[in-house]
């Protein structure tokens, strides 16, 4: 999910995974696979941007905020759940 501001200013919230296209002459317009066209105050490079950081913290079991992954290095070749270490 990546937050992107209407051109009313409202904040929004918008599921990555379904958006389509995104085309951008003059304001952005976001197509989603449902046919909904959003119209956004971000440019298409700022979602793109937006959009690769949420996976990227998803796929490197990042939690935003956070300055460590949450799952420590070699732990994935375990079989128990890794220990949390303060």
């Amino acid at each position: 999910m990546i937050q992107l501001t209407r051109l009313n200013n409202h904040p929004l919230v918008v599921n990555s995974d379904l958006i389509k296209f995104i085309e951008q002459a003059p304001d952005t317009v976001i197509t989603l696979v449902t046919g909904e066209k959003v119209l956004v105050r971000e440019s298409a490079e700022e979602i793109l941007n937006r959009i690769v950081e949420f996976r990227r913290s998803v796929l490197c079991g990042v939690v935003p905020g956070w300055d460590r992954p949450v799952v420590p290095p070699g732990a994935m070749g375990k079989t128990e759940p890794p220990e949390r270490q303060e």
